[in-house]
């Protein structure tokens, strides 16, 4: 497993990189089968350490915690200590999804857009004729079922994952709702 840690605007020692390296990989192994890869990062947040953990596995799932604390090396651990406790909780899930899965999930790449106006108030730019601003960039889209998306959202504390549906071939969207319920949207089912 290759462990990244770096610090933004911080420098970051070899005895802190030992320490989160050690730590990360023991965690890992604990609780994940096949981790690829991790990304450690630490900032200064007033005056507070913070923390990012992220850990992408080989079937494609990802898993993220941050920590907060007066040191450095707390910060780390209380990261470190939500990453495990989500793969801890999720342990048995990945298992019965993934363990017929020998391969990552199949992605395909699509375009993404960033459209932003000059002017606070949208209808008032539409009105002066200020250029909009449009960002483009690729992000991949995963092959999943509606339940490893489901877990996708719940292990990367992402509001929403949109996938393409393994069952049906077509996109869909699981997203939290506000009630904490998850929705799921899926434009082939009312079609049918």
């Amino acid at each position: 497993m290759q462990i990244e840690v770096n610090g933004k605007q911080i420098d970051i020692g070899d005895a802190l990189r030992a320490h989160v390296i050690d730590a990360l990989s023991l965690a890992m192994e604990k609780y994940a089968e096949r981790p690829v890869d991790a990304t450690v990062t630490f900032a200064k947040d007033g005056h507070e350490y913070k923390c990012e953990c992220s850990t992408h596995l080989s079937t494609g799932m990802k898993a993220q915690a941050t920590g907060k604390a007066n040191e450095i090396y707390a910060a780390f651990d209380v990261a470190n200590e939500r990453l495990a406790k989500q793969l801890r909780r999720y342990k048995r899930r990945l298992k019965n999804h993934h363990k017929a899965r020998s391969t990552p999930f199949e992605r395909f790449e699509a375009s993404s857009f960033v459209i932003e106006s000059d002017s606070p108030d949208v209808e008032d730019a539409s009105d002066s004729m200020q250029p909009v601003i449009i960002a483009e960039s690729t992000t991949s889209i995963p092959v999943l079922s509606v339940g490893e998306a489901v877990l996708q959202m719940e292990i990367g504390s992402e509001p929403v994952v949109m996938f393409r549906n393994e069952k049906n071939d077509g996109i869909n969207v699981v997203y939290r709702r506000e009630d904490g319920n998850v929705g799921w949207i899926d434009p082939s089912a009312s079609t049918a």
